[in-house]
């Protein structure tokens, strides 16, 4: 229990007025007992015309019906309160009082009811009132700091896609759901064709360019949340699709495609076309026993090699019960592009 010097090495008074605090003391009827010089500075009310009124009739507007139930329980039961201020901003009508502010505008409030016993040993209720305006301003910062560091650690800076890193990350997760709930994933790995000399003979701001045009093209075909696309390096994209069956994923690698070709991005030299265009590799899991999780990936790497290998501006189909890293030339299905 606090100890107290004599009255005359201090005035208590004095203490209560100047700490950056808000208090009020009510009685078991409500009437405020006490109005410190805080609540004084932020309500506009002077403890004179606050003390001995109900403490829903002191405030210049009504407190919410949140902290008047608050001190009701806490009168009637002794059980001490904190209202959060993530619900609960600004339960009283305390204000930033600027000289130069035109319209007032209430402050962020933390408040803690506490019940206290008056000396006859009746109930009285302590309230505690400070400004958390500054604090959430803090926090809402640092969750935008941290909001904007998360993207940048999982965003392509360039194209605004996701990056390898959140593939990689996800990819995990997605394969060990396939495996775990027997549903299919597709992954399509797609390459822009002779993008080297693209950048060779356009330059690489146009290339950049480019880079993000396709980007954009390619992520208006995803239309579930579950959809995955990221820039897998240089030129090259990766897309994951769960729930995807092979015939479905057949007609939407050709949709990938089509949607970079008619963008009509010049590219005169090109070897295949005049515009620029692209391949696609891709391969299904689904219910295959014994799967390593990275053999799906290698099998659409090498389903994008073979359709760069039968003249690119394609796609290409493997399935992963027919790969074999050993094989140079894997059985597949090839779908020739007829956009030439």
């Amino acid at each position: 229990m606090a100890q107290l010097m004599p009255a005359s090495a201090y005035r208590v008074d004095e203490i209560l007025n100047t700490i950056s605090l808000g208090l009020i003391v009510l009685d078991v009827d409500q009437t405020i007992l006490l109005w410190n010089g805080w609540v004084e500075r932020y309500s506009g009310i002077p403890a004179s015309q606050a003390l001995g009124k109900h403490v829903s009739e002191a405030f210049e507007e009504l407190p919410s019906r949140a902290i008047l139930s608050a001190i009701t329980n806490t009168l009637s039961y002794g059980l001490p309160v904190v209202l959060s201020n993530a619900l609960h901003r600004s339960p009283l009508p305390l204000f930033q009082r600027g000289e130069h502010e035109v319209e007032k505008k209430r402050i962020d409030q933390s408040v803690t009811i506490t019940p206290i016993t008056a000396e006859d040993g009746a109930r009285q209720c302590l309230i505690q009132i400070s400004d958390s305006t500054t604090s959430i301003k803090r926090e809402k910062i640092l969750r935008t700091h941290s909001e904007a560091l998360k993207r940048e650690a999982t965003t392509d800076s360039l194209t605004g896609i996701y990056n390898r890193r959140f593939f990689d990350e996800h990819y995990k997760m997605a394969m060990g759901h396939a495996v775990r709930h027997h549903v299919p994933l597709t992954v399509f790995m797609v390459d822009i064709d002779y993008f080297k000399e693209y950048n060779d003979n356009y330059g690489h701001v146009a290339g950049d360019k480019a880079l993000i045009q396709v980007a954009a093209a390619l992520r208006k075909q995803l239309l579930r949340a579950t959809d995955v696309l990221a820039r897998f390096g240089g030129e090259e994209f990766i897309l994951m699709l769960p729930n995807m069956a092979p015939d479905t994923a057949m007609q939407f690698a050709e949709k990938l495609r089509t949607a970079v070709w008619d963008l009509n991005i010049p590219h005169f030299k090109s070897h295949i076309s005049q515009r620029i265009s692209v391949s696609i590799g891709f391969s299904n899991y689904h219910k295959h026993p014994d799967v390593d999780a990275n053999a799906l990936l290698k099998c659409a790497d090498a389903a994008l090699y073979e359709a760069k290998k039968a003249g690119r501006n394609q796609s290409y189909f493997l399935p992963l019960q027919q790969f074999n890293t050993q094989t140079t030339a894997p059985a597949g299905t090839l779908h020739k592009s007829i956009s030439h």
